[in-house]
């Protein structure tokens, strides 16, 4: 029973972001510990399986990730419970197919078609900066990856840098401030983007069309300098 507490998680459990029925088998699969909190993301054998429909069990999910490469931010990934999150890159070259993981309008985990030129970029939000040895800056982001700038730029803690993938070489930056573009993260807006208005403390007015709404700056994900930076869904 142990072990199938510490590989499953009961589907009443479940973050309400994963897009999976509640009612239906008591288990799902348990996400191992890794860059994205299981309410940003979940466990590569759901996506597969339950998300994008290509696989019913997670046995048939394995052999895939044996045999047919699946890559996640071009890095291949052969365990079923690794978990993919917001704004990974799922990539399986055999079938020419590409996807970003996105929130739809309901805050709920999907995977968004993109070609094979949107697949070498990603949106990273900064979460820590550091000084290291000789001047050297270390930029920490969202999901769990380190970038190195040989010295200081103009890039703080909730910015955002673009990235290309796999090098993860900085494309551009686009700062936290007015007129940045934002996509959510949580929140009861959660998946809707605006346009920054101000910033007060820990608040963030913006704008979506005519009107204008709240929400917390930790939700805030820059997104791009006035438009997005990346397609997204409708």
């Amino acid at each position: 029973m142990g072990s199938r507490i510490e590989k499953h998680l009961s589907r009443l459990a479940m973050p309400r972001t994963w897009k999976i029925k509640r009612k239906d088998k008591k288990w799902v699969t348990r996400p191992l510990p890794g860059p994205h909190p299981f309410k940003l993301g979940l466990p590569i054998n759901l996506l597969i399986r339950n998300i994008l429909k290509y696989t019913r069990t997670a046995k048939e999910t394995r052999y895939i990730l044996n045999n047919q490469e699946i890559f996640v931010d071009h890095v291949r990934r052969k365990n079923h419970r690794f978990i993919v999150g917001l704004m990974d890159v799922i990539s399986m070259p055999k079938i020419k197919e590409n996807f970003r993981i996105l929130f739809d309008k309901k805050g709920k985990i999907i995977a968004f078609p993109i070609d094979n030129k949107e697949s070498k970029i990603k949106p990273c939000k900064v979460k820590g900066k550091k000084v290291l040895k000789k001047g050297k800056i270390q930029l920490n982001l969202f999901d769990g990856k380190n970038i190195i700038l040989s010295k200081e730029k103009s890039i703080s803690v909730g910015d955002t840098v673009l990235i290309e993938l796999p090098s993860q070489k900085i494309k551009d930056s686009f700062k936290l401030d007015k007129k940045a573009f934002i996509y959510l993260t949580g929140g009861k807006h959660i998946g809707e983007t605006g346009t920054v208005e101000d910033i007060k403390d820990n608040l963030i007015i913006y704008k979506r069309g005519k009107k204008k709404f709240e929400t917390l700056k930790k939700y805030a994900f820059v997104i791009g300098k006035e438009k997005p930076s990346i397609k997204l869904p409708e």
